[in-house]
């Protein structure tokens, strides 16, 4: 009772919100036990561990010394090692989950590739050169790693909170826009089976940054209640609608009219749309939308295996305009793509505010890495990495759970947070106490002994094999080269 008294001052919900807050904690700690078949009791430790853990986890064996956690640092990587984890089934627990709520109704998905960087680890396969931003100007590096792609869902206003639903490593042989896109087809189908969308409600709003070839992922999803975004990087070459046919005239239609180059200004033709918008942190926000812009296609690379006339993918080219970012008084535009034509005022300020809300992937990046301790193990197998990569997104997933019972628990120096706007790391440092109330399925550990291992002086007969990085697969770049091949 006087433990209950402290959380109800300390600003804690308090009532019925906090018991179905409660039961929505622990009905997902015992799916996701349910969901460990293997070291089951020694996965879901290592999960709590993480959680109870009083500083960002830096070292795995130190996290057998954190609360919650009942055995040895062995133990603990022979359940990455060793345990299983129904994936599938921890999905569809996932999307089971309650959604951020919008104003509007409509669900948006922020879809990004993060690195679990790896350039030392040469016995380590299925490793791809990651790309890597450095600082300054063209510090960008190319560095061997595990890239994971990651769906998440969007919360409306500013924040560091997504609701994460899928994880999928990138692996050699992958073409990246064929995963990304069977990824985000699996993740809507199974929020359709879970309730979150229904006939009738507005499509889903799928963002993507540069680096997608977003034309291309829409028409890949086409047939799925599904709006896609993405930006557009400034150089790019774009085709204006074909022109009407002139009567009388014959031979084959056009396809496209003139040339859009997204860097002169002199190709851009009147916008259809124009909205202006004044923001708190960008001063005044313009955007500019042209209908119907699509790519010109080539039977090349990964339009080389279409049978038929290559499609016309048309949509919404919107041109973004700010005043000035945080620390940077002269930006350059936003250029980005809409998979729908004919958009309204209304939709192209819902595109590019809902890209926006895009970069609180990046916050929820660095809470992986910086805090959780994502990329902090040195794993060996990629089947480790996967599942320690999926106990991190359900510690995050409980995290998200616990929003509405964990008390402020800051630091001296740190401002008191209102109700409701707890950050994750603030809501992690009470998430022991919290477990002490939602209670754990994992059973107490069995007196044990470590094994002789290997003796002392001997030498490893049966060394690791090496593994080379990159892509293991080449592939045919122009249609007359597949010809030729073929004969």
């Amino acid at each position: 009772m006087a433990f209950s008294m402290a959380r109800g001052e300390a600003g804690v919900e308090t009532g019925a919100g906090t018991g179905r807050a409660l039961g929505l904690l622990a009905a997902f700690r015992g799916e996701l036990y349910r969901c460990l078949t293997a070291r089951a009791d020694a996965l879901f430790e290592l999960a709590d561990a993480v959680l109870c853990a009083g500083a960002p986890v830096r070292v795995l064996a130190e996290l057998s010394l954190a609360p919650g956690h009942q055995r040895g640092h062995g133990a603990l990587y022979d359940a990455l090692n060793c345990g299983e984890v129904q994936i599938a089934r921890l999905r569809r627990a996932l999307a089971g989950l309650p959604l951020p709520a919008w104003p509007d109704g409509r669900i948006r998905l922020g879809v990004d590739v993060s690195p679990w960087l790896r350039p030392e680890a040469a016995t380590s396969a299925g490793r791809l050169f990651c790309h890597v931003y450095g600082r300054g100007k063209g510090g960008a590096q190319m560095i061997p790693g595990w890239p994971y792609s990651v769906v998440a869902a969007l919360e409306p206003g500013r924040a560091s909170w997504t609701a994460v639903l899928d994880a999928v490593r990138l692996r050699p042989d992958d073409d990246q826009t064929e995963v990304t896109a069977a990824q985000v087809r699996d993740v809507v189908t199974r929020l359709i089976e879970a309730g979150h969308w229904r006939d009738g409600d507005p499509a889903i709003l799928v963002v993507f940054d540069a680096g997608y070839d977003v034309t291309r992922l829409a028409w890949l999803l086409a047939g799925l209640p599904v709006s896609v975004l993405g930006r557009l990087r400034s150089d790019r070459v774009m085709q204006l609608p074909a022109p009407p046919r002139r009567p009388g005239t014959t031979g084959r239609p056009r396809k496209h009219g003139g040339e859009l180059a997204l860097s002169d200004p002199a190709t851009w033709p009147g916008p259809q749309v124009a909205t202006s918008t004044m923001t708190s942190r960008y001063g005044m926000a313009t955007a500019a939308a042209r209908d119907r812009v699509h790519p010109r296609l080539t039977h090349r690379a990964a339009w080389l295996d279409h049978d038929g006339d290559l499609p016309v993918i048309e949509g919404t080219l919107i041109r973004l305009q700010v005043d000035h970012l945080p620390g940077d008084r002269d930006p350059k535009p936003v250029w980005l793509w809409f998979s729908r034509t004919s958009a309204t005022p209304a939709e192209v300020d819902r595109c590019w505010q809902a890209f926006l809300r895009r970069f609180d992937l990046e916050h929820t990046f660095r809470l992986f890495k910086q805090v959780l301790g994502w990329t902090a193990p040195k794993i060996r197998t990629p089947d480790a990495a996967d599942r320690w990569t999926w106990l991190i997104i359900a510690c995050h997933a409980q995290l998200r759970l616990a929003r509405r019972l964990a008390a402020d628990i800051r630091l001296p120096w740190q401002r008191p947070c209102p109700p409701g706007r707890l950050t994750p790391a603030r809501v992690r440092r009470d998430f022991r106490n919290i477990r002490a109330i939602a209670g754990s399925p994992a059973g107490a550990p069995k007196p044990g002994k470590p094994g002789p291992g290997r003796p002392p002086g001997s030498t490893n007969r049966r060394p690791a094999p090496r593994h080379d990085v990159g892509k293991t697969t080449k592939r045919d770049l122009t249609l007359k080269t597949r010809r030729e091949r073929a004969g």
